[in-house]
């Protein structure tokens, strides 16, 4: 056998190595590209309208402790988005105050304090629906509620 025959015979070994391998390296790749697309988005749980978040909590409960949770909520629903809407727009005041030239601390100061006052006014507003939902709820129900989000160890499992 000569040189040059040894030559061509492992540079022939060779090359199929390197197709094999970039034919692999080049599956993989599409592969990873097909996943990332069919890929669906993690769906979002947090959503600034309360009354997204109650249906949301109306789902993990059972289906007449659901119904009185949409009923309350109905029967409030006119305070609670008064409520609601007073919040967001004292938030988005604080946005605009930061993007005023010149900034005003003063300004600033008081939009945070209003925000104060209607996040307070707003988490009493539902608080107090849901002190009443809760004395009317099942045991069941109770529970699901002081386990939202779905997956939430109780307190005691805490570690």
């Amino acid at each position: 056998m000569s040189i040059a025959h040894a030559v061509n015979t492992m540079e022939r070994g060779s090359s199929r190595w390197l197709l094999l391998s970039s034919l692999a390296l080049n599956l993989f790749f599409v592969g990873v590209a097909i996943a990332m697309a069919v890929r669906a988005p993690a769906p979002s749980y947090w959503d600034r309208n309360v009354f997204v978040r109650v249906e949301r909590l109306a789902a993990t409960l059972p289906p007449a402790d659901a119904e009185i949770l949409r009923g309350q909520i109905n029967a409030r629903r006119d305070a609670i988005a008064d409520a609601q809407i007073a919040y967001h727009t004292a938030q988005d005041h604080i946005h605009e105050v930061l993007r005023q030239e010149p900034f005003d601390a003063e300004a600033m100061r008081a939009a945070m304090a209003k925000t104060r006052a209607a996040r307070q006014t707003f988490d009493q507003t539902i608080q107090s629906v849901f002190a009443g939902i809760a004395a009317s709820i099942s045991p069941a129900g109770r529970q699901a509620l002081a386990n939202w989000p779905p997956g939430r160890r109780p307190v005691s499992d805490k570690r």
